[in-house]
């Protein structure tokens, strides 16, 4: 299929550019996404999405697209209960206190199947803290999923998940900006969990992804704008919450903490890593035990569908 007139109506600038449809941003991103795709097209058609920004059709069709390219996709599926946890942003100003959660989640029966890039410049990843905690990697789906049954939360890496989305997310320095290969990743679910907790950082993300999984099929959702762009709530204010259930999506409020705010600071990288290490052992100031409070909530959410009683529909 010649692929050239969806591109067009996608880069025909401010005024003139229009979203596809889920077909067809499923049909463009599909021939993208191949090894042998046109080096040119692929980025235009990148550069003209980040130009345009993506629709919640656009983002279920190029979620669609790249679970094509994820071996034995519709053959696995995670275990009852389980939450799927995209960290693909990493961090440098405070530590993985959602990780913590995920960790204290796991021991409490909750499976969580974590997945990301394990390196980022300048940065401490996922992968890099839970490597520390003595989580195992998979290197397949259904060794993701034989992990998540025997151990109860896994990492798996998106270069192995699926290495054609890895190879347009790693485009970032050659294009010089993010493209929406970052927000597939995190949408992409490969196990279809039964929960997801989304963190993002731009906020017209919110709707967007959430209508993105709604379209999809995705059960339950938690979408938010998370700390540096992790899945991880803030202890003192938080900016914006969507709740997706089925088809139905509602913005949420949190009552605030009083906390002192997010780090603003950069910390040495090693000093970061090393904290969040210990965090797991108890190692918590008072603003990481409230979000790992909160992140424990949504993490019991997002595997029963039960909702705590302080979260309120706005």
């Amino acid at each position: 299929m010649d692929i050239s007139p969806l591109i067009s109506r996608v880069a025909r600038g401010k005024n003139g550019s229009q979203n596809l449809s889920q077909q067809e941003a499923t049909l463009v991103f599909d021939q993208l996404l191949a090894v042998d795709a046109d080096e040119l097209q692929l980025g235009a058609f990148l550069i003209a999405q980040r130009m345009k920004g993506e629709c919640s059709d656009e983002l279920a069709g190029f979620v669609e697209a790249a679970r094509l390219h994820i071996n034995d996709f519709s053959a696995v599926v995670a275990p009852a209960g389980a939450v799927d946890l995209p960290c693909y942003a990493g961090k440098r100003r405070a530590g993985h206190a959602y990780l913590v959660a995920a960790l204290q989640a796991r021991d409490a029966g909750i499976p969580v199947f974590v997945h990301g890039v394990e390196h980022i410049d300048g940065r401490v990843t996922a992968w890099q803290v839970l490597q520390d905690a003595g989580v195992k990697r998979a290197n397949s789906l259904h060794e993701a999923a034989d992990l998540l049954s025997a151990d109860g939360i896994v990492y798996a890496d998106l270069s192995e998940l699926c290495p054609d989305l890895m190879r347009i997310y790693g485009l970032r320095p050659r294009l010089g900006v993010r493209s929406f290969a970052n927000s597939v990743a995190r949408l992409l679910n490969p196990l279809r969990c039964e929960g997801q907790l989304n963190g993002f950082f731009h906020t017209p993300y919110a709707d967007y992804m959430a209508g993105a999984n709604r379209l999809l099929g995705q059960q339950r959702s938690l979408i938010f704008m998370g700390a540096e762009g992790e899945p991880e709530l803030y202890a003192d204010r938080q900016k914006l919450v969507v709740r997706q259930m089925g088809v139905r999506v509602r913005r949420l409020s949190f009552p605030e903490a009083g906390l002192q705010a997010y780090p603003k600071e950069v910390m040495d990288l090693k000093l970061l890593q090393q904290h969040s290490a210990a965090m797991p052992h108890g190692e918590l100031d008072e603003r990481e035990a409230i979000v790992v409070q909160r992140m424990r909530e949504a993490l019991d959410w997002a595997s029963s569908g039960r909702s705590p009683e302080r979260w309120r529909e706005e």
